[in-house]
């Protein structure tokens, strides 16, 4: 960074500095001014001279205004204007104060708008220049009349320039950065449309390995016994169709990824089987949680293993988040004939207070303590919480269902529902 940068940074976070200078420097012109007569008493056109008391003390106290002229412009005009009128209708010889009335008109016209600055600008030319022609000592036609005049007029007009240039350099970066901002909205939305159009790519030719790899299976189980070799044929295009569509995935999928996401898994996902991990996860937490299954030997798909963990895991995070102090949870899993029934309890506050289905584990979804009955109960009827949504997806997605809501007696309950088998959908549902 130069030093001129540097000097305009720290002018920028020192105006009252800035303004303490300017108003030194209009200060001394005054002073200096003061001791020159333009119509001297020998008929010469300059001449030396000793201001008044008056007229230094009425300079002084104009320049001292103008040292808040940013805070207060138009106090500070109107206090510089009528020292200027006293100096103006009472000085003999004249001091120039109202160079301070000039600056300040600048600063007013520079900080607000041109109706404003046209009234203002009117008013202060008019005062000052009556004032000085019918009220002063010097003929009304003098140089000097004139002149403050033109030099108020001036200060108007370039004050009012310097604000439409600050206006029109704001309104070109405001432009530019909305112009931007549109700029990666529209990336942003591209990439969106991309990876949506991938998705279905991938959904095309999943679907063609896996219907062939289901046809030639279905062929090398029946003709096994009979015919192996026709079997091996069949059981060969199977696994050249299992590895292009894994190639096919690996491939797609690896587009798909966020910067920053590891190239593959380095861990199975999680499943029940990792739920006393879980479980003293949030015992380690504070929260005391009591698990029980009796779900013996019942092994659930992939995707259910999953969406039950997840459940859970949300479950529970909501609780510690919202349900306060001394609550408790119980988590079960039971199979019921072709089912699992996956239920969080807790004990939490009642009056629709507590967790609600937030954004899942670390999200809060904004309702907060208070609304958790609200919130979550109108949930099964199209409502809720992002977390709930996220549950009810993943598991309506492999079909089963969730609910949640307020428990009686205080408290809430999650309870969901995973089918033991695969869920296959039917003729015509969305795959």
């Amino acid at each position: 960074m130069s030093t001129l940068e540097r000097m305009r940074d720290w002018l920028r976070d020192h105006r009252l500095a800035l303004d303490a200078a300017l108003a030194a420097g209009v200060l001394v012109a005054m002073v200096a001014g003061s001791f020159v007569e333009s119509h001297g008493a020998d008929g010469t056109t300059w001449s030396a001279r000793t201001p008044e008391t008056l007229s230094l003390a009425l300079m002084v106290l104009a320049a001292a205004a103008l040292v808040f002229r940013r805070r207060a412009p138009m106090t500070v005009l109107a206090a510089t204007v009528g020292l200027s009128l006293v100096e103006l209708a009472t000085a003999d010889p004249r001091a120039p104060v109202a160079m301070s009335a000039v600056v300040a008109l600048y600063t007013v016209a520079s900080a607000t708008d041109r109706p404003t600055t046209w009234r203002v600008g009117l008013l202060t030319m008019t005062l000052l220049t009556a004032v000085a022609m019918l009220a002063g000592p010097l003929p009304w036609y003098t140089q000097e009349n004139l002149g403050i005049f033109a030099w108020t007029g001036m200060a108007a007009a370039a004050g009012d320039a310097v604000r439409s240039r600050r206006a029109f350099v704001s309104a070109i970066k405001e432009r530019a950065l909305r112009a931007e901002r549109t700029r990666e909205e529209e990336a942003r939305r591209r990439v969106a449309e991309e990876r949506l159009r991938i998705a279905r790519d991938l959904h095309d030719v999943v679907a063609h390995h896996i219907a062939l790899v289901n046809v030639q299976a279905g062929v090398a189980a029946h003709v096994m016994d009979k015919r192996p070799d026709q079997a091996k044929e069949a059981l060969a295009h199977v696994r050249e169709a299992s590895r292009s569509a894994l190639n096919e995935l690996r491939a797609t999928v690896g587009l798909l990824r966020q910067s920053g996401d590891p190239e593959a898994p380095t861990e199975p996902a999680p499943g029940l089987a990792r739920l006393d991990e879980l479980a003293d996860t949030f015992r380690n937490a504070g929260l005391p949680v009591e698990v029980a299954r009796s779900d013996a030997g019942t092994v659930l798909p992939a995707a259910a293993d999953l969406a039950a963990y997840r459940v859970i895991q949300e479950a529970l995070t909501n609780v510690r988040k919202h349900a306060g102090a001394g609550a408790k949870a119980e988590v079960s899993v039971v199979r019921v004939g072709p089912v699992v029934e996956v239920t969080v309890l807790d004990n939490g506050p009642r009056d629709g207070e507590g967790p609600g289905p937030d954004g899942g584990p670390g999200q809060d979804d904004g309702a907060g303590p208070g609304h958790r009955g609200a919130q979550d109960d109108g949930a099964d009827e199209g409502g809720g919480g992002h977390g709930l949504l996220g549950m009810r997806e993943r598991v309506t997605a492999i079909g089963g269902s969730c609910t949640a809501g307020p428990r009686y007696g205080g408290g809430f309950r999650v309870h969901a529902i995973l089918p033991v088998k695969n869920h296959t959908p039917a003729l015509g549902d969305p795959v």
